[in-house]
C-alpha cells in the first residue's frame, strides 16, 4: 500500500493507494503519530511520497512517519516525472502544481488538458496530447480576494461565499460578493474559451477546495476530481518505485 501526502496551505490531505486504486483518502490539521501509526496498521503501508508547499514542522513529520518501514520521496523539482514539462523557472514551481498534472495525464493520457486547481490560490496548468506540460497561471483564490478587499480598504468587510449571488449586486455585500465569484467565473471560462481555439478537444478539470462551488457556475464543460493532487502524488511514487 502507499501512503500519498499533500500538505498544503492550510491542511494535510491523504490518501493510501492500493498500486493506483485509492481505496482511502482524509485531511487533518497535521500527521501525528498516532494517526501514522493507525495507518500503518490497518494498511501495511510499503511507499510513502510526501509533497509540501510549506517547510514548517516538516522535520516533526518525517520523525512521525519513521515507524514505516520505507524511506519517503520527498517530492522537489529534482524528482523524475512521469511527463515532461517545459517551465524556466523548476526550482520555484509550486510541487503541487506538478502532482495535478501527473495525476491529469494519468486519468487521461494523450489528450490536451487545462488543470485548473482552486484553492487559497488558483492555479491553472497546460498539458498537451504529447503529455507535456507547457505552462501555466497563477491568480489570487476567492477567499485571498475577499480578504485583500477587506485588508487593503478602510470600510470593506471581511465576507464569505455566497452561492446565491446575483450577477449585479445591490448593496455593498452584493457587489463585493459579485465582483469576486463572478470575477473567478469569467476569468476561468475566458481562459477556456481561449484555449479552446488553440487545442482540439480541449478536456477541462478542476480540484481543489473551491472546485465544486464554480463547476457548478461555469458554461464550459468541467470534470471535477477532489482527489487529484493525490492521485498524482501516487503516479510519480510509483514512477519512481523503479529507481529504488
Amino acid at each position: 500500500m502507499n501512503l500519498v501526502i499533500d500538505r498544503g496551505n492550510t491542511q494535510v490531505k491523504f490518501g493510501i493507494f492500493d498500486q493506483r486504486q485509492i481505496i482511502h483518502s482524509d485531511y487533518s490539521d497535521f500527521l501525528d503519530k498516532q494517526t501514522v501509526k493507525s495507518i500503518n496498521t490497518q494498511f501495511n503501508i510499503s511507499k510513502v511520497i510526501i509533497s509540501t508547499v510549506v517547510s514548517e514542522r516538516h522535520d516533526e513529520l518525517l520523525g512521525n512517519l519513521s515507524d514505516i518501514d520505507t524511506t519517503p520521496i520527498i517530492l522537489n523539482a529534482n524528482t523524475p516525472l512521469p511527463f515532461e514539462w517545459q517551465y524556466e523557472t523548476k526550482s520555484t514551481i509550486g510541487l503541487d502544481r506538478l502532482a495535478a498534472v501527473a495525476g491529469a495525464i494519468s486519468l487521461y493520457p494523450n489528450t490536451n488538458l487545462l488543470v485548473i486547481d482552486a484553492g487559497t490560490a488558483i492555479t491553472y496548468e497546460l498539458v498537451n496530447q504529447s503529455n507535456v506540460f507547457l505552462g501555466g497561471n497563477i491568480s489570487p483564490g476567492m477567499s485571498m480576494r475577499y480578504k485583500a478587499l477587506n485588508h487593503f480598504t478602510s470600510k470593506l468587510p471581511l465576507l464569505n461565499q455566497d452561492p446565491n449571488q446575483k450577477l449585479i449586486g445591490q448593496s455593498t455585500d452584493e457587489a463585493i460578493r459579485a465582483g469576486v465569484q463572478n470575477g473567478i467565473k469569467y476569468e476561468i471560462d475566458g481562459l477556456i474559451d481561449e484555449l479552446n481555439a488553440q487545442y482540439k478537444q480541449l478536456k477541462t478539470i478542476i480540484t481543489g477546495g473551491d472546485a465544486d462551488f464554480f463547476a457548478r457556475k461555469l458554461k464550459n464543460p468541467i470534470f471535477v476530481h477532489p482527489n487529484l493532487v493525490l492521485i498524482g502524488l501516487n503516479r510519480i511514487l510509483e514512477y519512481n518505485a523503479q529507481y529504488i
